[in-house]
């Protein structure tokens, strides 16, 4: 019988070749088993602690995501959306994708390749809007502000007056990554003076500090579900004005993204009787939303923002006591994402994971031109307690001590 031959061939080895089929089956033959995380206390910049309720609210049957019974859900989700944003705008919803999707579909609704965008940037997420509106071909007209401090309102209004032809101001309201809250209010108003729609991010705002979508008049915002909401990541709650359908109802073009087409969705979360099929929403998720913003509602929204800043000045207090700055000044300063300079000579990362292995207890580290010099701490939602504050002035002095 001849022999086979086994010299390479077109440059593999078969017995090489065989060798690392049976290793890829024994792979598959490995011993998984099922994830059960420890239970952490999240206060870091997200995502935040999320309530027995809330958690206990996903584990309830799923049905389908257009059964008369969920699109009924459907209906009060949109109306508890528009008290936590203080709006009466129809078009109010959870988009079924993260706040970053939540930003692209703003710009991607509203803004058309060649038109001016004046874009805030104070932080890393500014820095994202601007690529949005880059990537539609869009023209970003760029007002910085320092990090660590508020949007600055004069440069915003020279910006407009020096760029008459802007159709968009673009900010973002609490900048997670610096913990500074800028003036929607002051901005808005800027923005309809100049005959431009504006675009918030109030991720990290949303439930946390006072957001008046209609009071400020603002055109098109977008949050996330896993900050001051205190849901699992994953949605995005949207509001758009009737100024801003009527934009996106007349575009000259097409929406680059169908899946973040809003004019395809429209029917599917609004309407009477049957709602036209755009995606399979993700029901158990959205049941989580219901939950957090009925929480929300049982709370009173004036009471939740109030309890934020309650806390957020336990643990300055407790902050000052430990000898830690934080780096925004006080009346620029989020309640619910205390950004503070990390102590001369303390390493970091071994700091957090101190934190985390021997308490549980997550905080963040810093971001951008802060990485490496600045620690976030989050009161955001359901970790927004007492027995959290105290927990954390706690185990970071401990932690502090173990390097002096």
């Amino acid at each position: 019988m001849k022999s086979i031959n086994l010299t390479p061939v077109t440059g593999f080895d078969i017995k090489v070749l065989i060798n690392h089929y049976f290793h890829s089956i024994k792979a598959f033959n490995m011993n998984f088993k099922s994830f059960h995380p420890p239970r952490r206390i999240l206060m870091g910049p997200g995502p935040s602690d999320i309530s027995p309720e809330v958690l206990a609210s996903l584990s309830r049957p799923a049905i389908g995501h257009l059964d008369p019974l969920f699109v009924g859900m459907m209906d009060e989700l949109k109306a508890l959306l528009q008290y936590a944003f203080q709006t009466k705008n129809e078009f109010t919803i959870a988009l079924s994708a993260p706040g970053s999707a939540g930003m692209e579909a703003c710009f991607v609704n509203l803004v058309e390749a060649g038109e001016k965008v004046i874009v805030c940037r104070n932080g890393v997420f500014g820095d994202r809007m601007i690529q949005n509106v880059t990537r539609i071909g869009a023209e970003a007209i760029v007002v910085d502000s320092p990090w660590g401090r508020a949007v600055e309102v004069d440069k915003v209004e020279a910006a407009l007056k020096a760029n008459p032809d802007a159709k968009f101001l673009a900010f973002v309201h609490a900048e997670t990554s610096t913990g500074a809250l800028s003036d929607a209010k002051a901005l808005c108003a800027l923005a309809q003076q100049h005959n431009c729609l504006s675009i918030v991010d109030a991720v990290t705002s949303l439930g946390g500090v006072e957001l008046k979508v209609d009071d400020w008049g603002i055109d098109a915002i977008y949050s996330g579900s896993q900050k001051c909401l205190s849901c699992v990541p994953g949605l995005s709650p949207i509001s758009f004005s009737e100024k801003a359908v009527n934009v996106i109802k007349n575009r000259k073009t097409q929406i680059q993204s169908w899946f973040l087409d809003q004019s395809l969705v429209m029917s599917y979360w609004s309407g009477e009787g049957k709602r036209s099929y755009h995606h399979t929403a993700p029901v158990n998720s959205l049941y989580g939303l219901h939950e957090s913003l009925i929480q929300l509602q049982n709370e009173g929204i004036e009471n939740r923002w109030a309890r934020h800043q309650e806390q957020h000045e336990a643990l300055a207090k407790g902050l000052d006591k430990l000898g830690i700055k934080f780096i925004v000044p006080v009346e620029e300063r989020l309640p619910q994402l205390n950004a503070i300079y990390i102590p001369e000579g303390i390493d970091d990362a071994k700091v957090r994971s101190y934190l985390l292995n021997k308490y549980n207890l997550e905080i963040g580290g810093g971001l951008g031109d802060f990485a490496g010099k600045a620690w976030r701490i989050g009161l955001m939602g359901y970790a927004a307690r007492s027995e959290n504050v105290a927990l954390c002035l706690t185990t970071l002095e401990d932690a502090l001590a173990q390097q002096n």
